[in-house]
């Protein structure tokens, strides 16, 4: 959410950002919010000026029965009684247009660092950079759950049977693959000297909007029927939301944290065959990064986040590509973002594993974190970023570490959480 003082007084840039982002339906909501916050603002002053003299009368009327000038009296309380009346409409007047302009302010979207690509959607995005040397090898690598039952390591048909579409069982070392990954991210992060965190499942509905735009909330979030509760789709909801209303003293800053949580997600629409293995799921396991900084500071800490992910893949011999995401594949609360994507040797392409996201202070104003500094309180910036998620992060390593004899090599990094295994066997 943008500062409403920004809006007042660069209307102009407000609206090419948005018309950068494609989302001309928009504009109008600026124009909108400066007349609404104008007449706000003459309804303060209002308010101010008429308790100011509902307190100058209020004094006089104890003086003036104390002097028996009882009929002068009652006049003021008449009087008193009037500004209350007067004071009531306008107090639920600036109410009401103080919603109306943080509904409109909640949508505008946040304004994109200017290296931002221009482009309408996702395939207008940008490669910045390659690392490793994708292989395609010389024998065929099977569909990725294929991989996986034949080493007695997926189940959908009996999720399908308890959970519906989307949900899967990971078996034998399937399933300690998985883990093994999980537990390095982890290990990897603490090393990069992030604390590790394990954060609540569930938000209530203030961090929500507080974290995400209304419209990826809409297509994400499961609501808890009956409770202000929704499960998160990504453990940066919670870690962020730890934060709300707190005032960080700027020497404790930069706060680095590195998180371990399921996610849950709608993932509305329809997958074609590659979607409906295990790479676009309901539920599945995620090691985040989160960041809070100095603002001046983001764009550094941006640079390092992504590059974390980029190291961690490379570190399981899986080639990876960065892609900056153009200005209509941008969220709106986002300032700037890159995705990280893995080599499939199978498809002979790349897919996304990763995204990294600076937001500038759009989560902490809606949230109402702020640094204390020498020079008064000022809102942080928050930045998140994933360092894997599994099963997708798990197809990665399964394709490029697949074998001609249907065996998958496991990455050195990996072989400690595997209890010293190097390879798994068709059995």
């Amino acid at each position: 959410m943008l500062d409403i003082k920004f809006v007042r007084e660069n209307p102009e840039l407000v609206k090419e950002n948005i018309k950068k982002k494609f989302q001309d339906e928009k504009i109008l909501f600026v124009d909108e919010v400066i007349s609404n916050d104008q007449k706000r603002r003459e309804t303060q002053v209002k308010i101010d000026e008429l308790r100011k003299n509902r307190n100058e009368l209020s004094s006089q009327i104890g003086v003036l029965m104390r002097d028996g000038n009882k009929e002068e009296a009652e006049q003021i309380k008449t009087r008193v009684n009037e500004i209350n009346e007067e004071l009531v409409h306008l107090e639920e007047m600036e109410e009401q247009l103080a919603h109306q302009i943080r509904e409109k302010m909640m949508v505008i979207p946040n304004i994109m660092d200017e290296s931002v690509p221009i482009g309408k959607d996702d395939s207008e995005n940008v490669e910045i950079e390659k690392y490793g040397e994708p292989v395609v090898p010389n024998y065929e690598i099977p569909y990725h759950a294929d991989i996986c039952e034949a080493l007695c390591g997926l189940d959908k048909e009996s999720a399908g049977r308890t959970s519906g579409n989307g949900f899967y069982y990971l078996m034998g070392d399937i399933a300690r693959l998985h883990s093994a990954m999980i537990s390095y991210a982890r290990d990897f992060m603490i090393d990069k000297g992030f604390t590790y965190c394990v954060p609540p499942f569930m938000i209530r509905s203030d961090v929500v909007t507080g974290v995400m735009s209304f419209a990826e909330m809409d297509a994400m979030m499961y609501k808890i029927e009956g409770e202000d509760l929704y499960l998160i789709g990504t453990s940066e909801h919670s870690m962020i939301g730890k934060f709300k209303g707190q005032m960080i003293e700027e020497n404790k800053l930069p706060v680095a944290l590195t998180s371990y949580s399921p996610c849950f997600r709608k993932e509305v629409g329809a997958h074609g065959l590659e979607e409906r293995g295990l790479y676009r799921v309901h539920q599945f396991e995620k090691q985040e990064m989160v960041v809070l900084c100095k603002p001046e500071e983001s764009m550094e800490w941006y640079d390092k986040l992504w590059s974390y992910t980029v190291e961690f893949f490379r570190s399981l011999d899986v080639p990876v590509r960065t892609l900056e995401c153009c200005s209509g594949d941008l969220a709106d609360l986002k300032v700037k973002s890159c995705d990280v994507e893995a080599w499939s040797p199978r498809q002979q392409k790349y897919f996304e594993v990763g995204s990294c996201s600076t937001l500038g202070d759009a989560q902490a104003r809606r949230l109402g974190i702020k640094m204390k500094t020498e020079n008064g309180n000022q809102y942080l910036s928050t930045l998140n970023n994933t360092v894997v998620a599994s099963p997708r992060g798990l197809i990665a390593v399964i394709e490029n570490n697949y074998q001609s004899d249907g065996s998958i090599k496991i990455p050195k990094a990996l072989q400690t959480y595997m209890g010293g295994k190097t390879k798994l066997e068709l059995k």
